[in-house]
């Protein structure tokens, strides 16, 4: 991952540790619990068309304003809630994002129900190709394009590839036991 990526308004130092804070802590480390698996659906379908480091740069107002991605909360969002998040300049105020994090809520809660939760879920359904993930995804919910099915799988350590051997980081995510390495 390259630090050199300008983020707008941002010291080269910070745009350094956001990625290094991120790089380092969260990116291909296995997520066991399934607010912030969700949160981090949220995040990759928001990235669509943008850079990662927009992203970064507003996670805590995305923390904010999808109530901590409480995926039961975020499910009983009302239109006064899509509201709210359409005018939060804090987050991506896109009509179809928002919806995809609303609805995508909905269908977790679903998966919960019949699978126990929705880390069981990605687990019932590993290991699989990029391509039957991607279909799997698109079936099951909304905004949910390739690239974002392949960074979101990649970032929570279900799919290779978030880090080269030769990174240092490499080693503490064989640690934790990605899904990628029990295929």
């Amino acid at each position: 991952m390259s630090y050199c990526l300008a983020i707008d308004g941002m010291q080269p130092e910070s745009r350094k540790e956001l990625h290094k804070n991120y790089h380092d802590n969260h990116y291909g480390f296995p997520i066991h619990d399934d607010n912030e698996l969700f949160g981090r659906l949220i995040m990759e379908i928001n990235q669509a068309g943008l850079s990662w480091e927009t992203i970064l740069k507003k996670e805590k107002g995305f923390r904010n304003a999808y109530s901590n991605f409480d995926i039961q909360k975020i499910a009983a969002y009302t239109e006064k809630d899509r509201e709210r998040l359409l005018n939060d300049p804090e987050i991506i105020r896109n009509k179809l994002k928002v919806n995809a994090a609303i609805e995508n809520a909905k269908t977790v809660l679903e998966l919960q129900k019949e699978f126990g939760s929705f880390e069981k879920w990605l687990e019932h359904h590993h290991p699989a190709t990029l391509q039957d993930w991607m279909k799997l995804f698109k079936k099951t919910f909304k905004f949910t394009g390739g690239e974002i099915v392949n960074e979101f799988l990649m970032s929570i350590g279900y799919l290779e590839g978030a880090h080269k051997e030769t990174c240092p980081v490499y080693k503490d995510i064989l640690q934790h036991k990605p899904m990628w390495k029990k295929k």
